[in-house]
């Protein structure tokens, strides 16, 4: 019976994840990955598993101490052996990576670093040391292989309101063949509706909405908390760099952003068309300022290999962005040139761009910088 090591988060996902894995013959291992976050210190008990503190505080994400608890009830249920490790120390790189990108004027996206460093590098690690075969997750993602000759390849989920194969771009090639996503060949309506079949009290369990790390979703006071008072405060200026106000924190913008400007206009909304760390101003436009016809990205990760110094593709631009037909150039051994088809809204240096062909992943990269008509650059 092969082996996997499933990461179990407490939600329906995973849960349902672990029942349908069962079904496929597996011998699963329960991992729930910990945090470290302040209201979750226990004191270690000298085995490799941290005690479930089932009186903490709730609250709703992805690694807090009551989430421990439900991965573990549903773990006892289904009779699978179960681990909580703490990762304190994998989660403060992620923190300092979220704080690094906004005080450099960027919009960080932690989620696909978790997945890059914690859940599929720590997963994979610890599932070589007790020689499971394969790890898996609850994302609304697939892995198959185009044909018997080629590596698996990562597709989207099969639920196009689900789908998760934007935050997953970041995956080691090398470690995908191991890679099982049970849940990504289902709609969210059918997870939940499996869960309900097999007693699993999650089964209607509220997703997570945020950064596990940051629950209130109060971006800049988690900075503060984090890294102490910043001198972030600075000008608010219109494209033409006339000055129409002042901000307490450029940390507290992000590209596109409309609301909580803090300055009343007329004549139609405003969006924040640019943050500046160097100079701490943040550039106040309207909606066709935001317009970028290409951008630049580096930091790059390929999960298919053979591809063209050009090519066409559809690319993505966010989590929630409806990938677009652009056309991408490499432009040296780890940058690459992506040219929209359409000028696209709301392009965000620090944010990932992930490229496809049709519903498989080519690879993607980290936004560095964006431009406009052709030779803008912001």
């Amino acid at each position: 019976m092969p082996r996997v090591v499933l990461a179990m988060s407490g939600g329906v996902d995973s849960s349902a994840a672990a029942v349908l894995l069962r079904e496929q013959g597996y011998e699963v291992i329960g991992l729930f990955m910990r945090s470290g976050a302040a209201e979750e210190q226990v004191c270690a008990t000298g085995s490799t598993d941290l005690p479930i503190v089932a009186s903490a505080p709730h609250r709703q994400g992805c690694c807090s101490a009551s989430d421990a608890a439900d991965a573990r009830r549903v773990a006892d249920q289904l009779d699978i052996p179960f681990h909580a490790l703490n990762f304190q120390d994998a989660f403060g790189r992620i923190k300092d990576y979220f704080s690094d990108e906004y005080l450099a004027g960027r919009t960080p996206n932690p989620c696909v670093m978790c997945n890059n460093w914690l859940k599929f590098g720590k997963l994979w690690e610890f599932a070589k040391q007790i020689g499971a075969e394969k790890i898996a997750s609850g994302h609304y993602a697939q892995v198959s292989a185009v044909d018997a000759s080629e590596t698996p390849a990562l597709w989207r989920g099969l639920d196009p309101d689900k789908d998760q194969s934007y935050v997953l771009f970041g995956i080691s090639r090398e470690i995908l063949p191991h890679v099982l996503f049970p849940v990504g060949g289902h709609t969210k309506p059918q997870i939940r509706a499996l869960a309900e079949r097999a007693g699993l009290r999650v089964a209607n369990k509220p997703d997570s909405q945020e950064i596990c790390f940051v629950p209130d979703q109060d971006y800049a006071g988690f900075i503060r908390r984090y890294r102490g008072e910043q001198e972030t405060a600075g000008e608010l200026v219109d494209t033409s760099g006339k000055v129409v106000g002042r901000h307490d924190g450029f940390e507290k913008f992000t590209i596109g952003q409309r609301r909580g400007l803090g300055v009343a206009f007329g004549g139609g909304p405003r969006y924040v068309v640019e943050v500046d760390a160097k100079t701490k101003r943040v550039v106040i436009g309207v909606k066709e300022d935001l317009a970028r016809e290409s951008l630049t990205a580096d930091r790059l990760n390929w999960l298919v290999t053979g591809l063209p110094e050009t090519f066409a593709c559809r690319a993505q631009i966010r989590y929630s962005h409806e990938a677009t037909p652009a056309f991408v150039e490499r432009a040296g051994e780890d940058r690459i040139e992506v040219r929209f088809e359409e000028p696209q809204f709301g392009v965000a240096p620090g944010q990932a761009v992930v490229l496809y062909e049709g519903d498989r992943v080519l690879g993607g990269g980290w936004i560095s910088t964006t431009h406009r008509n052709g030779d803008g650059r912001r």
